[in-house]
């Protein structure tokens, strides 16, 4: 099934962060990429700027891998596309493909983007429709805006739910928290 975002999402990724629900996970991974140009690469693409990004140098699909060093339970991955100053290098068809390593990856949601402007979050979840626990994840964009060749990709950011023991934070309020934290002790 594809999903498609015909718009922009009107979306602060970073209000659940702030609030202690999702927290970003990828500076716990070993990011690789299947090609870029040099001075264009896994730095630019995770660095805190929304004016630099990576960019692919060779034949599509181009790919961002990413794992991890023990199994992560994985809410969302959130990327930053502008079709307005990339054009024909912005993503146009992505398929998210997760599994324990690069020879079992498994196609996990397939996105299709419609001249992307700003943050795209797309939601990954598993059969029971909780998110996805996974060693490993790959981003490939399969086509490009206008048949582009390469591609700009100019964040990413992976985004884990935040676990008090084994139960959610659901930011009710402060006090729940505290009786939550004083139950698990």
């Amino acid at each position: 099934m594809v999903t498609k975002f015909s718009d922009t999402q009107n979306v602060d990724i970073f209000k659940d962060e702030r609030e202690g629900r999702l927290r970003e996970v990828g500076n716990q991974a070993v990011w690789s990429l299947s090609s870029c140009k040099p001075g264009f690469g896994v730095d630019q693409l995770t660095d805190e700027s929304n004016d630099t990004y990576w960019q692919s140098d060779g034949p599509q699909p181009h790919t961002v891998s990413v794992q991890f060093r023990r199994k992560t339970t994985v809410k969302d991955i959130c990327l930053y596309a502008d079709y307005k100053a990339d054009e024909s290098y912005t993503p146009n068809r992505l398929s998210i493909r997760a599994g324990n390593h690069f020879n079992d990856l498994c196609d996990v949601e397939q996105v299709e983007l419609n001249e992307p402007s700003g943050w795209v979050c797309i939601p990954l979840k598993d059969a029971q429709d909780k998110p996805l626990r996974t060693f490993m994840i790959q981003i490939a964009v399969l086509s490009n805006h206008q048949n582009g060749r390469d591609t700009h990709i100019r964040r990413i950011k992976i985004r884990s739910p935040v676990y008090y023991g084994d139960v959610p934070y659901t930011n009710s309020s402060s006090s729940a928290l505290k009786n939550l934290m004083y139950t698990v002790r």
